[in-house]
């Protein structure tokens, strides 16, 4: 599900949850679990990556459509605490974006300090309107802090991006070749971690304290969106979304 290992006094975080690392409250936990533990280690930083073409396909819908409403009332609260988890992490996080990021995979992405894309890996974006779900809170927030610039017309779009136009849609900072991006990042992160330790995570967190408050304000609204994902008219949405999806691939 998850393979931890580390290499220079940097963590290294590979998603390894079938062939979509897609996320579901099994892998959500899991997440949250490596994520608590790498905070209270002696790692300097960390890189967060995926495994053959995929970093991660977001949301397992099949699963969530299959199980409806109780699952979803149990899995939002899981994924949202987890990405709150890593937006909140106050030591250098750095993603290594192997393959297709969408949307559960873009957020995890963009929570980090700097994201780092295979050429001709794959394609990042939000789709989750194009799904029929609305935006959680935390998420949202994540992509506001991370794409500014965009994050409307992304939201509304639904549009995903190969790495080059990425980086003009803020979703990454740099594009490397497929065969350099474990060393890249690794180097990144690197960088990061060479800055006085006290020094950055007093900086990350005042860049992000703000956001963390937003989230945490908007938890009313995140009642609203639960009952939305587990509502018959949302889950038959997502079923038709699978149901496309799968019949193009």
């Amino acid at each position: 599900m998850i393979d931890l290992t580390e290499r220079d006094g940097i963590s290294v975080l590979r998603l390894q949850h079938g062939k979509a690392n897609a996320l579901d409250i099994e892998l959500c936990q899991a997440l949250t679990r490596a994520l608590e533990a790498f905070r209270q280690s002696a790692s300097k930083a960390l890189v967060v990556t995926g495994s053959g073409k995929m970093f991660s396909a977001g949301v397992d819908l099949v699963r969530l459509s299959n199980e409806g409403g109780p699952y979803v009332r149990a899995f939002l609260p899981a994924m949202n605490g987890m990405f709150e988890t890593l937006f909140s992490l106050l030591k250098p996080v750095v993603a290594a974006v192997n393959g297709h990021a969408i949307a559960g995979g873009c957020i995890i992405a963009c929570a980090a300090d700097r994201r780092v894309m295979a050429e001709q890996g794959g394609r990042i974006g939000i789709p989750e309107l194009l799904v029929g779900v609305p935006f959680p809170v935390v998420p949202l927030e994540i992509m506001r802090f991370a794409a500014a610039r965009h994050v409307s017309s992304l939201a509304y779009t639904g549009a995903t991006f190969f790495a080059d136009e990425a980086v003009k849609q803020g979703l990454v900072d740099e594009v490397v070749r497929a065969e350099e991006l474990d060393d890249h990042a690794a180097a990144a992160a690197q960088a990061l971690a060479a800055i006085p330790a006290a020094a950055f995570a007093l900086t990350k967190r005042q860049l992000r304290e703000p956001v963390l408050e937003r989230m945490h304000v908007g938890s009313a609204i995140d009642a609203i969106v639960e009952n939305a994902w587990a509502s018959d008219e949302t889950l038959a949405a997502i079923r038709g979304y699978v149901a496309r999806t799968f019949k193009r691939s």
